[in-house]
């Protein structure tokens, strides 16, 4: 049985605000002066004024809320329509150009979709989970189109499930090849201590059965990114990183054996935040396994286990984790990490397709990590 979990970020368009915001001179400038104005007790007239300017040079100003907006056609004309609008169909030339069309989001490069499409198929696997799938229809189009055109023989299942974020962040699984999904649960209504949904996007439970008739426990994680608020999103990562601990031990004492937890957990291996999980647990992480393969960091500070790196378990700056329960990490007979589709800031570093030329054609900015597990 061969798994693998890739963090896809969207297939053939994204959000704008999951773009990365590049925080120059100008940016650290704009933060300072609207933190100086924002002290003052006047904020009429001018300064009122740049307040606002700045709020929308740094992007705090959000005219749309709404993942999408309802179009209408009346007399030749297009225009939005008002609330109460979800039975309204996609806007297409089949519907007249009636229903609803996304807003805020921004397509990707033909090119970087292919890459996407190349990564997953030379990992060639069995079973493989997603994070931050836009839709099922999207999925379905990339699943019939681009994987055959890279050679890949398309999936036979495919589930996606819509979690809490509305930026189109959604979470997915594919199985081929005789294996199928038995079950699924969804946590999207667990809460934290104060009565918010603990996970942000969503965590999933899957069971697979393979083709010998063994059944397998699959959990598929987004953990909470790590953003200004550091203290915050390092206590929400714990509280999530605990809930999973819990699931993993609780599959234990029920008499499961072959499990695996797989997705991004949005920080590092030595993390206080992923010690319930990583320490807490007897799960052991792929990229430890001896049999573990990828290509060698060719850069300068390749020693020191640079981003990418992910030699023999250790990467100073892990997100995406493969991790496997002790007999299927036992059962291991070769694990990976595909990282080809991913530009390197610096060159040299590691090899890259041929088809990635720029930052704009990679696939992503994660690996797909794998393991060929005997069953």
């Amino acid at each position: 049985m061969k798994l693998a979990t890739f963090n896809i970020q969207n297939l053939f368009h994204r959000d704008r605000t999951n773009s990365e915001r590049t925080f120059g001179k100008c940016m650290s400038d704009w933060v300072n002066e609207l933190d100086s104005l924002l002290k003052k007790n006047d904020r009429h007239g001018s300064n009122a004024e740049r307040i606002q300017e700045l709020s929308f040079l740094l992007g705090f100003d959000k005219t749309y809320h709404q993942p999408y907006a309802v179009m209408r056609r009346r007399a030749g004309y297009l225009f939005l329509k008002g609330k109460n609008y979800s039975k309204e169909l996609a806007a297409n030339e089949i519907t007249d150009w009636n229903g609803w069309v996304s807003l805020q989001t921004v397509p990707i490069k033909t090119l970087a979709v292919k890459n996407k499409a190349r990564v997953i198929a030379d990992i060639d696997t069995d079973i493989l989970l997603l994070q931050e799938i836009e839709d099922r229809a999207s999925l379905e189009e990339f699943n019939q189109e681009f994987l055959p055109e890279m050679g890949c023989r398309p999936f036979d299942e495919i589930f996606v499930v819509q979690g809490n974020d509305k930026r189109g962040l959604e979470m997915a699984i594919m199985t081929k090849n005789g294996y199928r999904l038995e079950s699924i649960r969804s946590h999207i209504y667990d809460q934290d201590e104060n009565g918010n949904p603990l996970f942000k996007k969503d965590l999933l439970e899957y069971e697979v059965k393979t083709p010998s008739g063994t059944k397998c426990q699959l959990i598929s994680v987004y953990f909470h990114e790590r953003k200004a608020d550091i203290d915050k999103t390092d206590c929400i990562r714990k509280a999530q990183a605990n809930k999973v601990a819990e699931l993993y031990q609780g599959l234990q004492e029920n008499g499961q054996r072959n499990i695996a937890i797989a997705g991004t957990l949005n920080d590092v291996p030595y993390s206080d935040c992923l010690t319930p999980l990583l320490r807490g647990t007897d799960l052991r992480d792929i990229t430890k396994h001896p049999t573990f393969n990828v290509d060698i960091d060719k850069g300068k500070d390749a020693s020191y286990f640079r981003l990418g790196a992910y030699r023999m378990g250790v990467n100073i700056k892990q997100k995406d984790y493969l991790l496997l329960s002790p007999e299927f990490f036992d059962k291991t007979k070769v694990g990976g990490l595909n990282r080809k589709a991913i530009w390197p800031l610096k060159k040299p570093m590691w090899s890259v397709y041929s088809t990635v030329q720029n930052k704009s054609q990679e696939a992503s900015g994660h690996p797909a990590l794998w393991a060929d597990i005997k069953i």
